[in-house]
């Protein structure tokens, strides 16, 4: 894996922590933050499989689910998606993330808790698609949701694109469902598709 090694370590360099930026007011930060990079080379279409960070997750309902906004993806930029439980030359790994934290109120606004509350990251898949993670309906509650996808060739592991996307929502809204955020941020990461190599983006 030592050739994904640098790309990857600059795309998780690249892109900002939860919480430092928020709208003022709701101490949550607005639209999704999107970082890809890639090596301004052509990128050959043709088959792909998309398969989980975690093998674990390979053959859950779960990741059907949310890999399926990747997929889509893929195929209207004219990949031809592989099935399953097809071991294709070209690969899009993807690992999802969702967790929490508390947003705290300061002076006339809202605004996060820097010493308190959490961000509970979860690896693979991580969450299950019957909604949510548990947070319950509480208005302090930020949930966090992150897509990774990196597209590599399956026999060096050479990787030719890879992009990250994290958007926030307060507990009970739309975007704290984890299907619905990995859909928005998986049209968020291939817009523009390959995007600016190196740059972060916010999409509203």
């Amino acid at each position: 894996m030592k050739n994904s090694l640098p790309l990857w370590c600059l795309l998780l360099a690249a892109v900002p922590l939860a919480g430092c930026a928020t709208s003022q007011g709701t101490g949550v930060q607005q639209g999704a933050s999107i970082t890809r990079f890639h090596l301004n080379q052509p990128i050959a279409r043709g088959q792909i499989a998309v398969e989980a960070a975690d093998p674990r997750d390979a053959n859950s309902l779960e990741f059907a689910q949310l890999a399926a906004p990747v997929e889509r993806e893929l195929t209207r930029l004219g990949w031809t998606v592989s099935p399953s439980n097809a071991r294709s030359e070209m690969v899009a790994v993807i690992r999802v993330d969702q967790g929490s934290r508390e947003r705290t109120r300061s002076g006339s606004g809202l605004s996060i808790g820097i010493g308190g509350g959490s961000f509970g990251r979860r690896s693979g898949v991580g969450v299950g698609v019957g909604g949510s993670i548990p947070l319950g309906s509480r208005s302090n509650e930020v949930v966090v949701t992150e897509l990774g996808v990196r597209i590599q060739r399956r026999s060096d592991a050479t990787v030719a694109w890879e992009g990250r996307g994290q958007i926030e929502a307060v507990a009970g809204a739309p975007y704290s469902d984890v299907r619905a955020a990995v859909d928005r941020l998986a049209t968020g990461l291939f817009q523009g598709f390959p995007g600016e190599s190196g740059r972060t983006i916010r999409i509203r």
